[in-house]
């Protein structure tokens, strides 16, 4: 079986300006989840999903770069346009998706998500931080009732997708254009394994703990 990791970057980033070449660290973003993927046993091929080839020098040995169409670059593309790109360039049995707006997750991880889907127990798998408190949503208390208030030790939790990898097989995504099948696996992260890099404030925590995790 083979096993291909991507990372779509694209470098006129809305909302951080620069952000994928931003130093963290000392090193681009970017670096950080490709490292991950080249210390995750059960990827066989690591690539960069850009359409600007001036990053090249930037990509750790081992990654490899592979052009994409300016076209996906537009502020309105949607994430499947690129998907839909990539496979049909790229075949593979099982893909991960991965982003480097999420630097701290560990090959570990998704080593541990890859092994799962590959046993044929699940049909996909995805990161997710596990949420326990009160949550509403539509204007309604999502996992409580406010008639009855729980302790926030035994209350339903919620879990919410991160953006930091997606695993899924190729039959998946070319059959129905899903990242996420029937049985997926969800993999739990903790806060900063989950950080997703969205907003200024939030590469600004990232230093925080990049900065933490130097002086250990």
């Amino acid at each position: 079986m083979k096993t291909v990791a991507f990372v779509p970057i694209r470098l006129n980033s809305q909302r951080v300006e620069g952000k994928n070449l931003r130093l963290l660290g000392g090193e681009p973003l970017l670096c950080h989840i490709l490292r991950a993927l080249l210390g995750t046993r059960g990827i066989d091929e690591v690539y960069v999903y850009c359409s600007n080839e001036t990053i090249r020098p930037l990509l750790p040995e081992g990654v490899q770069f592979l052009r994409r169409s300016e076209e996906l670059d537009r502020n309105t593309t949607l994430g499947a346009e690129i998907y839909d790109a990539f496979v049909a360039e790229v075949p593979a049995d099982l893909y991960v998706l991965a982003h480097a707006t999420s630097p701290f997750i560990r090959p570990e991880t998704i080593d541990r998500a890859l092994e799962q889907v590959c046993s044929g127990a699940y049909d996909s798998a995805f990161s997710a931080e596990k949420i326990q408190t009160f949550a509403w949503y539509g204007g309604k208390p999502l996992n409580y009732s406010p008639e009855h208030i729980p302790r926030t030790q035994t209350i339903e939790p919620v879990y919410i997708e991160t953006s930091a990898f997606f695993i899924f097989p190729r039959t998946l995504w070319c059959e129905r254009r899903r990242r996420i099948g029937d049985r997926p696996y969800m993999t739990i992260v903790d806060r900063i394994e989950g950080m997703d890099i969205d907003y200024p404030e939030d590469f600004a925590m990232a230093e925080v703990i990049a900065e933490a995790r130097g002086t250990e």
